[in-house]
């Protein structure tokens, strides 16, 4: 499938994307190169494969939700610029 330059026109104003008159061309490449990745897709044999929606379906391995105060104040303050006692320093 080709556009032709009128298409490409209207596209623009569909989608509301300003176009001068000398990007026409340029547009128009672009979009018969996506075109023809568009018709290769169609080439490829998909029969007996089933249709995925999203990855939303799958379930997620979750971890076990325990607070705790992470035991390590020493590592936490040790990037600190300025400490007091286990607390950082601020203006």
């Amino acid at each position: 499938m080709s556009l032709d330059p009128a298409t490409v026109r209207r596209i623009a104003r569909l989608a509301r994307i300003r176009l001068e008159e000398t990007e026409v061309e340029r547009l128009r490449g672009e979009l018969n190169g996506i075109l023809g990745w568009i018709e290769q897709l169609s080439e490829v044999n998909v029969e007996g494969v089933e249709p995925l929606a999203g990855g939303a379906t799958m379930a997620l391995r979750l971890r076990e939700d325990i607070v705790n105060d992470g035991n390590n104040a020493e590592g936490v303050l040790a990037n600190a610029p300025e400490r007091a006692g286990d607390f950082y320093v601020v203006p």
